[in-house]
């Protein structure tokens, strides 16, 4: 169960201080796709997620989409941005992970996984050594099947996690 911990929790992707990370001394950043950076139907980036990655690029990270959704879906949200990605990643597996911090060229160390999933991204981060944040997940609304299965068991994950104090919502 410690393997889905991760080491901060936050509502959105614009709650995390991006300074303090860079700070801390991260320099590449692994985010998921769907319900972290937009809903699982937008095609496009926000123009509020234009801001934020404009300034992870003027921080100076790194940054890799690493999702398990389709080429197509992730391409054509990723290229227009000339953000690197990966696709049908099989997170939690290691090898997206592995591989995005090789397009990276950076170690375990100086490298974040954001996602919204306990059970891919979150898992997937904390097996590497990541440092891992997970997000609320922008819209439960037209997830895949296996989606929701995974949710139902992060749901009963969260909360044990809370009981046990280990995580809460309101701490972020």
């Amino acid at each position: 169960m410690k393997k889905l911990i991760p080491q901060k929790n936050v509502r959105s992707i614009y709650e995390i201080d991006v300074q303090a990370l860079w700070d801390a001394g991260i320099r590449g950043i692994i985010t998921d796709l769907d319900n972290t950076l937009v809903g699982a139907k937008h095609p496009q980036a926000t123009p509020e997620l234009l801001v934020w990655l404009k300034q992870l690029q003027t921080i100076g990270f790194k940054v890799v989409i690493v999702s398990n959704n389709n080429k197509l879906r992730v391409s054509r949200f990723s290229e227009p941005l000339s953000i690197p990605y990966i696709f049908r990643a099989k997170k939690p597996g290691n090898s997206a992970f592995r591989k995005a911090m090789g397009m990276m060229s950076l170690a375990p160390q100086q490298t974040v996984v954001i996602g919204d999933q306990m059970l891919t991204d979150v898992l997937g981060g904390n097996r590497l050594g990541l440092y891992t944040i997970l997000v609320l997940p922008i819209e439960l609304r037209d997830e895949g099947f296996f989606t929701k299965i995974n949710r139902r068991i992060e749901k009963a994950a969260l909360s044990w996690m809370k009981r046990k104090g280990f995580m809460g919502w309101e701490d972020s």
